[in-house]
């Protein structure tokens, strides 16, 4: 018996779930059929293969409803159209089970599903403020063989990590002194942002004056805190621009509000000179402080971690906003993939070596513009990324560029004038949005035309382009979805490209 549980041991680790032959008596002892039983709770045990996910964008980007989308389309069987790798799976299955890490807050899939299941109430739901992660095990029958004959499934835990990407912006501080990091911060605000930075740039401008200084220096730097955490929202927020500035945390502090290792600001050198030592020292110090206690912790717990990535990203709005807003996008996107390229930071580089092995880029929102510009948009993007990642092939991960729509909340449909044929879409425009003068209550659905995309990709990287005018990309409300109560009709969930990135991202561990 014991040979026998040791033959039926004996697997190839160079492709999971490969079994070597096995020849079993056809007549079993008691004995040996408990021990079959062992062994197969045993091996149910020991190959079961995990892969981590992980899942992050800019905010705005879509990655919440993403993450709803693809955990509701394996567990409910509800994409359309049909998750084609999935499809072909003898009796497959997939249901969430209990995240591996205790001290990682839930993916909240359910309150999630429920908003865009809402009915008339729908709505999108709320972003992650915050990592969190979520497991799905997906089942499927075992091949013939020694796993068939034991009545073995092959199981494959998905472990969904949920990160906001601004916190990957924090990286290129790792290599910043606190002097270094303020004089570029305050030189981006002051040349590019000077309008939405006003108020933030008037109260450090003021600190080189000595007799100006009358709070003590906490109070100072928690003023100042605040007057820079609101001057990167509004950065974040301005129609003219795309940019993200960071450190990540100040934008989506999670856990940390408050705290102060998120209470510092920049200092100009002139205000560092004039001003209290000991104010400056002390800014300094949090600086550290939150390379040390906040930035080098994620990439370490985290980050290295993890086996796959999506990262989603909106190219629709700076297209529609210009040049300008998308040399932000680029730039953002550079810092972005710092992250993911061996040698950007030699502590990072150390600690990750090159784990994440594909790195999927989804252009976002791709139910915005018509079928027909689907192609063509995730040309622009992959444009945009190879720009910022020379070195991606060195890297040692294969990358890809999807469009995709989650949740699709619109269709395709055509609009003919005697001259000429409009490729249209058709959707809900949320409440309070206008289009030719209109203003729409979140109920009335409407045809709209958003414009074509340049034909030639590299039109947008032309520091001359002028996207505003040229298109009309307004927002939706989520389709009309029902939760699935009724077992013998499933509710259908409109995608576009969900099959395409699942396909990526998993695909070589389902066959």
């Amino acid at each position: 018996m014991l040979a026998v549980a040791v033959h039926l041991c004996h697997m190839r680790w160079g492709h999971p779930f490969e079994w070597s032959p096995v020849r079993i008596p056809e007549i079993i002892t008691d004995n040996a059929q408990e021990l079959i039983h062992s062994a197969r709770a045993l091996l149910d045990g020991v190959t079961t293969s995990s892969l981590r996910l992980g899942v992050t964008g800019l905010s705005r980007s879509g990655k919440t409803v993403f993450i709803t989308a693809l955990v509701n389309a394996l567990t409910d069987a509800s994409a359309t159209p049909p998750l084609i790798h999935i499809a072909s799976l003898p009796n497959f299955q997939a249901y969430l089970e209990p995240q591996p890490d205790d001290d990682v807050p839930r993916f909240a899939y359910e309150d999630h599903r429920a908003a865009l299941t809402s009915g008339t109430n729908r709505t999108w739901p709320d972003s992650t403020r915050h990592i969190c992660q979520l497991r799905v095990t997906l089942e499927w029958d075992g091949e013939s063989g020694t796993a068939g004959w034991l009545g073995m499934k092959r199981r494959l835990h998905i472990d969904i990590v949920d990160y906001p990407g601004e916190w990957l912006l924090d990286l290129a501080l790792l290599n910043q002194s606190y002097q270094d990091w303020s004089e570029a911060t305050l030189q981006i605000l002051r040349t590019r942002h000077a309008d939405v930075a006003a108020k933030f740039l008037k109260f450090v401008d003021e600190l080189q004056a000595p007799s100006s200084v009358t709070k003590s220096d906490e109070q100072a730097a928690i003023d100042g805190a605040k007057l820079f955490t609101d001057c990167l929202h509004a950065v974040r927020a301005d129609a003219n621009t795309q940019a993200v500035l960071g450190p990540g945390r100040f934008l989506w502090p999670g856990d940390l509000a408050g705290a102060p290792q998120v209470t510092f600001l920049p200092l100009p050198p002139a205000a560092a000179k004039e001003a209290d030592d000991q104010l400056v020292n002390l800014l300094a110090r949090r600086f550290e402080a939150y390379k040390t206690n906040v930035v080098k912790p994620f990439f370490r717990d985290h980050f290295q971690r993890l086996d796959r990535q999506i990262v989603l990203v909106d190219a629709l709005t700076p297209l529609n906003r210009g040049a300008l807003a998308l040399r932000d996008l680029e730039e953002a996107l550079e810092n972005v993939l710092s992250a993911f390229r061996p040698g950007a930071n030699s502590w990072l580089s150390y600690l990750t070596g090159r784990r994440i092995d594909r790195i999927l880029f989804a252009a976002t929102k791709a139910d915005h513009i018509h079928g027909r510009e689907h192609h063509q948009l995730e040309v622009i993007l992959d444009k945009i990324i190879s720009r910022v990642s020379s070195d991606a092939d060195k890297s040692g991960a294969e990358t890809r560029t999807v469009a995709l729509a989650s949740v699709r909340a619109t269709n395709d449909v055509k609009r003919q004038t005697t001259d000429e044929i409009y490729h249209c879409i058709r959707g809900t425009p949320a409440e309070g949005e206008h289009i030719d003068g209109k203003l729409y209550d979140g109920k009335t659905q409407a045809v709209i035309f958003p414009g074509d995309l340049p034909k030639n990709a590299l039109d947008v990287l032309d520091p001359d382009f002028t996207g505003r005018g040229d298109y009309d990309f307004v927002r939706f409300r989520p389709p009309v979805l029902h939760s699935n109560e009724e077992q013998d009709r499933k509710p259908r969930w409109p995608h576009i490209g969900l099959d395409k990135a699942l396909a990526f991202l998993i695909g070589d561990h389902l066959t």
